[in-house]
C-alpha cells in the first residue's frame, strides 16, 4: 500500500524515536529503552495518520486521548511530544530524562508535560483510565452529538498491563458497554523483566478480548501497511478494538533485541553505537536529528491543527455551545437556597439516620444544582446508597454506572473520567474494599483529581458480616496518602458539609467514610460549614478537666460519655474530628485551642495509630488494634470497649 519512498520516510521517523530514546536513556544511565525501540513503528503510523491532536491547544476538548499504560516506556511519549512540537517538550527536557526536577520523569506524570493525559506506571492503571475516558466521550457524544464530541482513546499496553488483574475488569466492562471509541494497542513483544512471558503466562489474548465483546486484530508491528490497515479498521468499528502488534523489544539492537536485557537497563555505549549502525543512523549525533526528519514529524501536527479550527467553528455555530462549555468547566460550588432549606429541614426533623443514607440525601439535593455528576457503585448500589432519583442508567443523559463487582476498575476509571473532563465522578463500595481501590486512589491524589470515593459500612459497628468485612486499618491507610481528603461525618449535617468539601476541593480526591448503622443528629447549627476546620467543639466548657475527641459514629458515643461526666460534676469538652487532614492544615493557634492542655481521650472504632500524633502522657486512646468479630453491631462495639460506661471507667481510673 505504502510506496517505497513513503516507507523510507516512516522508517526515518520511527528511527527518530529510537535515536532520542537511546540518547536519553544512555545520558541518564537509567530507563527502559526496549519498549520504545520496539513500538516506534506503530506509534509513527498512529501519530502520522490517525491521532487527532493539536500541540498549539494541548487541552482541546475533542482531541484524541493517547495513553501510555506501559508507563515504563515513557521515552516513547517524551520523544513523540518533542517531535510533534509540544512547546513544553524541549530537547533540554529530554537531556534531563529521569533527573530531579525535570518534566521527563521516570514514568509519565500528569501535569508535568501537556502531552501526558494521565500518570502511569502501576501496570494496568492506564488501561482502566482509558476505559473511563472512552466512557466519558461516549456519554458526552450522546448528549452533544458528533459535531462537538467525536474522538478516540488510544492506549498502549504491554504484557504486564494484561497480566495485572485490573485488565480483566477493564476489558470486561468496556466490551459490555460497547465503547467503540476505545482502541487498545498491545505491544506484544513476549518479554518481561524476568525473561520470556512464557515463564508465567500462556493465555490467548485474542480469544480473551473477543470473549468480552471486542473486535480483535493481529498484525506485524513492524509492517507499516498492516499497522495502517489495522488502525483504519479500528476507527470504523462498532466495538472496542484490540490490536495485537507483534514487535521485537529493543528493535535494532544487535545483541539485546528480543531479550529482557533491553527491557529495563540502558543498552550501554558500545551497544548503542552498534544499534545506530544497525538502524543506518550512525551519522546522527546525540540529540541531533536531520532537518528532513524533523520536518516530516512537524507535518503530523498540521492535520490536527486544521481539525481543531474546524471544530472551533462548529462549536461557535452550535446552539449547545454554552451548555457544553459549562459542563467541561471546573465546578465552583456555593451553598444555595436548596441546600439551606435542606439543612433547615434536618434541624426541624431531628431524626436519627445512617450517614450512608444522609449521603444519598445529600446527593439528591446537590444533583438539583450540579448537573454533571457521574455516579456509580461496585454492585453495592442498595448498600452504598449512591443512586438517587436524578440517576439515569439508560438513554441520552446517563449519569449513573453499574460498575459490577469491579472495585479496581471503578476507582481507576473514575480517574479517567475526571481527567477527560465533563463529569464529577463518584463511586461507592464498602470501606473494607478500599484496599482494592488503593492504587487508583493514590494516583487520584498524585494527579490532584476531583474524584469522590463513597465508602460505607465503616467500622466493626456494621455487625454480623464479621471481621472479613469490618474495616480496622483502612482509615489509617487512607489518611497516610498525601493530598487525599478523608472525611468521616458524625450525622446528617456533617455528611452534607463533607459533600460540600468534596466539591469545593477540586484539586484533590475525597473519601467519604460512612456508617451502616443509624446515628442521632448531634449538630444544632447550620450557619457555617464547621467540617472545613477538620475538628471543632461540639461542646466547650471554660473549666473543663479533659477533652473528648471522636469521628463519625463515635461522636455520638463520646457525647454520651460527656453527659455521664457532667452528671459526676466533671466538665469536659467534646470535639468532632471529621477530617484529620483539614485539622492539621489549620493555624497553630486554632489547633492549640482545640487540643488544649488538659488530658485528652480519643475515641474511634479503627486502628489507634492515627491518634498518637496528638497523644501526650496522660491521654487515652480508645481504638481497635485487632480484627473484629461477627455479631450484632451494638454488641460487637461493646465487646471491644466502645461503650459509654466502659469508657467512663477508663477515664475515672486514669484522670
Amino acid at each position: 500500500m505504502f510506496s517505497k519512498s513513503k516507507k523510507k520516510e516512516l522508517t526515518l521517523m520511527a528511527n527518530a524515536i529510537r535515536s532520542l530514546t537511546i540518547d536519553s536513556v544512555e545520558k541518564a544511565n537509567s530507563g527502559h529503552p526496549g519498549m520504545p525501540l520496539g513500538i516506534a513503528d506503530v506509534a509513527t503510523v498512529l501519530f502520522s495518520f490517525f491521532l487527532k491532536f493539536d500541540p498549539e491547544y494541548p487541552k482541546w476538548p475533542d482531541r484524541d486521548r493517547f495513553i501510555l499504560s506501559a508507563g515504563h516506556g515513557s521515552m516513547l511519549l517524551y520523544a513523540l511530544s518533542y517531535l510533534v512540537g509540544y512547546k513544553d517538550s524541549s530537547l533540554n527536557q529530554l537531556k534531563k530524562f529521569r533527573q530531579l526536577g525535570s518534566k521527563t520523569a521516570g514514568h509519565p506524570e500528569y501535569g508535568l508535560l501537556k502531552c501526558i493525559e494521565t500518570t502511569t506506571g502501576p501496570l494496568g492503571q492506564g488501561l482502566a483510565n482509558a476505559v473511563g475516558m472512552a466512557l466519558s466521550e461516549s456519554l458526552l457524544n450522546s448528549i452533544y452529538g458528533k459535531s462537538i464530541v467525536n474522538h478516540k482513546t488510544y492506549v498502549i499496553v504491554g504484557d504486564g498491563c494484561l497480566m495485572e488483574g485490573i485488565s480483566q475488569e477493564s476489558i470486561s466492562i468496556a466490551g459490555h458497554l460497547k465503547l467503540k471509541n476505545l482502541i487498545v494497542i498491545f505491544d506484544n513483544n513476549g518479554i518481561s523483566i524476568d525473561g520470556p512471558t512464557s515463564l508465567a503466562s500462556s493465555e490467548n489474548h485474542m480469544l480473551r478480548f473477543k470473549s468480552c465483546g471486542w473486535d480483535t486484530i493481529e498484525i506485524d508491528g513492524h509492517n507499516f501497511d498492516e499497522i495502517f490497515n489495522a488502525f483504519n479498521k479500528a476507527k470504523k468499528n462498532l466495538k472496542p478494538t484490540f490490536i495485537s502488534c507483534k514487535t521485537t523489544i529493543g528493535f535494532g539492537s544487535p545483541n539485546k533485541s528480543g531479550k529482557s536485557s533491553s527491557h529495563g537497563s540502558p543498552l550501554g555505549q558500545d551497544e548503542a553505537i552498534a544499534t545506530r549502525n544497525n538502524l543506518n543512523i550512525l551519522e546522527w549525533k546525540n540529540f541531533k536529528l536531520p532537518k528532513k526528519v524533523l520536518n516530516l514529524w512537524a507535518k503530523c501536527s498540521k492535520k490536527g491543527n486544521r481539525e481543531r479550527i474546524n471544530w472551533d467553528n462548529r462549536l461557535n455555530k452550535s446552539k449547545k455551545k454554552n451548555i457544553f462549555l459549562r459542563q467541561i468547566k471546573p465546578l465552583r460550588y456555593l451553598r444555595n437556597k436548596i441546600s439551606k432549606d435542606y439543612l433547615r429541614k434536618i434541624l426541624e426533623e431531628k431524626k436519627p439516620e445512617a450517614t450512608r443514607k444522609s449521603s444519598q440525601n445529600s446527593i439528591e439535593i446537590l444533583s438539583q444544582s450540579i448537573k454533571n455528576f457521574l455516579g456509580g457503585s461496585a454492585d453495592l448500589t442498595e448498600s452504598n446508597l449512591t443512586k438517587v432519583k436524578a440517576s439515569k442508567v439508560s438513554g441520552k443523559k446517563i449519569n449513573y454506572i453499574h460498575y459490577g463487582i469491579r472495585e479496581h476498575l471503578m476507582a481507576a476509571a473514575m480517574n479517567g473520567i475526571s481527567l477527560h473532563g465533563g463529569f464529577i465522578p463518584y463511586g461507592g463500595t464498602f470501606l473494607i474494599f478500599s484496599d482494592y481501590c488503593k492504587n487508583a486512589i493514590r494516583l487520584s491524589a498524585l494527579m490532584k483529581q476531583q474524584v469522590i470515593y463513597v465508602f460505607t459500612h465503616d467500622s466493626i459497628g456494621l455487625g454480623e458480616d464479621g471481621p472479613t468485612h469490618q474495616p480496622v486499618e483502612q482509615l489509617v491507610g487512607l489518611r497516610a496518602i498525601p493530598n487525599l481528603l478523608v472525611l468521616r461525618p458524625c450525622d446528617s449535617i456533617e455528611t452534607f458539609e463533607c459533600w460540600e468539601l468534596a466539591l469545593i476541593n477540586n484539586d484533590k480526591p475525597s473519601c467519604l467514610i460512612l456508617s451502616r448503622q443509624g446515628l442521632p443528629l448531634i449538630r444544632n447549627d447550620i450557619k457555617t460549614n464547621e467540617c472545613k476546620k477538620g475538628g471543632y467543639f461540639i461542646e466547650e466548657n471554660k473549666n473543663s478537666k479533659l477533652t473528648l475527641f471522636a469521628s463519625g459514629s463515635e461522636v455520638s458515643l463520646a457525647l454520651k460519655v460527656y453527659q455521664l461526666l457532667k452528671k459526676k460534676k466533671i466538665l469536659s469538652n467534646l470535639v468532632s474530628m471529621p477530617s484529620i487532614e483539614l485539622f492539621e492544615s489549620q493555624s497553630q493557634l486554632y489547633k492549640n485551642k482545640i487540643l488544649g492542655k488538659n488530658p485528652r481521650v480519643f475515641i474511634e472504632a479503627g486502628a489507634s495509630m492515627n491518634w498518637y500524633k496528638f497523644k501526650e502522657k496522660n491521654d487515652i486512646i480508645i481504638g481497635i488494634d485487632t480484627f473484629g468479630e461477627s455479631g450484632k453491631g451494638n454488641e460487637v462495639m461493646k465487646h471491644f470497649g466502645f461503650d459509654e460506661n466502659l469508657i467512663l471507667n477508663k477515664i475515672l481510673d486514669k484522670i
